[in-house]
C-alpha cells in the first residue's frame, strides 16, 4: 500500500483482498484475514489501521432503521445557491442526514434522511433543511420499500 502525489492511498491487491474480507464479515479476525491473504495478524492489523486512518474505509455496524425505531426514510433533492460545499456541509451536520452529496443534474445536493415518522420528517425538512442558508427548493422522495442496500462494491 503506497501513496500517490495527491496524498491518497493507492490500494495494492493485498489491501483490496483485506477490504473484501471485511466486507464479507466486518467481525472477521485479523488472524483469519491474514490466513486468507498470506500475511501475519500484525501485518493485517497495521494495514487495516492505515486504511481506516486514510479514510479509505470504515468499520461500522449497519442497522435496519425500522428495527431501531426510524420508520421514515426519504431522499431529498435540493436546489441551492452560493457555495455548494458550505450548503452540503451544513446539511451533513444534521443528525437525521445519513449522507449528503453534491451532484450535477436537476439538483445541486441530494440528502438521504432517516427519521422516526412523518412528523419528524416534516420538522427536519421544513425547520432545519429549508433553514440552511443557500437552500432554495427541495423535492422529497419518500421510500416505500428498500429493495437492495449493498456495501460490497468497494474494490472493483
Amino acid at each position: 500500500m503506497t501513496r500517490n502525489d495527491r496524498n491518497s492511498v493507492l490500494l495494492d491487491d493485498v489491501s483490496k483482498q483485506i477490504i473484501e474480507q471485511l466486507q464479507q464479515d466486518g467481525r472477521r479476525s485479523y488472524a483469519a484475514i491474514g490466513k486468507a491473504v498470506g500475511l501475519s495478524e500484525a501485518a493485517i492489523r497495521q494495514r487495516v489501521q492505515r486504511l481506516v486512518d486514510a479514510g479509505v474505509m470504515q468499520i461500522v455496524a449497519v442497522t435496519d432503521p425500522m428495527q431501531v425505531g426510524l420508520f421514515r426514510q426519504a431522499m431529498i433533492g435540493i436546489k441551492a445557491s452560493g457555495d455548494l460545499e458550505k450548503v452540503a456541509d451544513r446539511l451533513a451536520e444534521l443528525d437525521e442526514v445519513a449522507y449528503a452529496v453534491i451532484c450535477a443534474g436537476s439538483f445541486d445536493v441530494i440528502c438521504e434522511v432517516v427519521t422516526e415518522d412523518d412528523d419528524h420528517l416534516l420538522e427536519v425538512l421544513s425547520k432545519r433543511i429549508r433553514a440552511v442558508e443557500g437552500v432554495e427548493t427541495t423535492e422529497t422522495l419518500i421510500y416505500l420499500k428498500l429493495v437492495k442496500q449493498s456495501y460490497q462494491w468497494g474494490t472493483r
